[in-house]
């Protein structure tokens, strides 16, 4: 049951939110949606104006399907770097939607485009943060063969963070497909072990053994919701959080 307080001081100092390409495409099928792209700032807003420091990974799926690519007989090294290109064109969205509400950015790549994104620098992004910009990094670690699921659990961890937020349509980790089962059952809690023994799928195996390994925390939930984000750094417990068995 989710249950409100009364904190007036967010719970995190610094989060990692991980987006999917497809939290950007709306009610469409493919591409980015601008209307999608303006509430997601404002809701990255809603955390900022409580002092909360705000990186973003975000995926690329709304654009280049890789695994698509590969059914199509598409080299499996050669459709994942289009995927990174992908999260780049993204990265370039939330970064104009967040410009156009006055909100300072810096969007960084995992590699070189020089004259679109600075190269990413770990301690740049923390001084950036530190100054009130949000960074979004773009083009996952850099390397084939590995999601953007992993490249948010590893920048999280690079950067921080108090906690990674995982963004999703559906209202946290369930039982079961809660849109092909009304009778599916949320999880309030989770451990590492629990969704790696239930085979739960909530991120790749990497990103939560990333995870487990330094103790940073995952919260799974429904970022459709207006003023979720901003109702997380109050306390509210909302979605599925994992986290290590206390």
């Amino acid at each position: 049951m989710e249950q409100t307080t009364a904190r007036v001081e967010p719970l995190y100092r610094r989060i990692l939110l991980k987006l999917s390409g497809e939290a950007l495409q709306g009610d469409h099928l493919f591409g980015i949606d601008a209307s999608k792209l303006s509430r997601i700032a404002q809701e990255i807003i809603g955390a900022q104006q409580l002092g909360v420091q705000v990186a973003l990974v975000v995926g690329g799926g709304n654009l280049i399907r890789g695994a698509d690519l590969c059914a199509a007989g598409l080299d499996r090294i050669a459709a994942d770097q289009m995927g990174m290109l992908a999260t780049v064109i993204n990265g370039l969205a939330l970064r104009d939607a967040l410009e156009r509400k006055s909100i300072p950015v810096t969007l960084m790549s995992a590699f070189g485009i020089p004259s679109i994104a600075e190269q990413y620098d770990r301690s740049k992004a923390q001084e950036k943060l530190q100054q009130g910009h949000v960074v979004i990094f773009s083009a996952g670690t850099g390397n084939p063969l590995v999601t953007t699921d992993s490249a948010a659990a590893l920048r999280g961890i690079e950067i921080g963070a108090d906690i990674v937020l995982k963004a999703t349509k559906v209202e946290g980790v369930f039982d079961d497909d809660p849109i092909k089962n009304p009778k599916a059952e949320r999880f309030e809690h989770l451990s590492y072990e629990e969704v790696i023994s239930k085979r739960l799928g909530v991120m790749d195996l990497t990103a939560i053994l990333l995870c487990q390994d330094h103790g940073l925390p995952l919260r799974v939930f429904n970022m459709n919701k207006q003023g979720a984000l901003k109702r997380i750094m109050l306390g509210e417990d909302i979605g599925t959080m994992i986290k290590a068995v206390e």
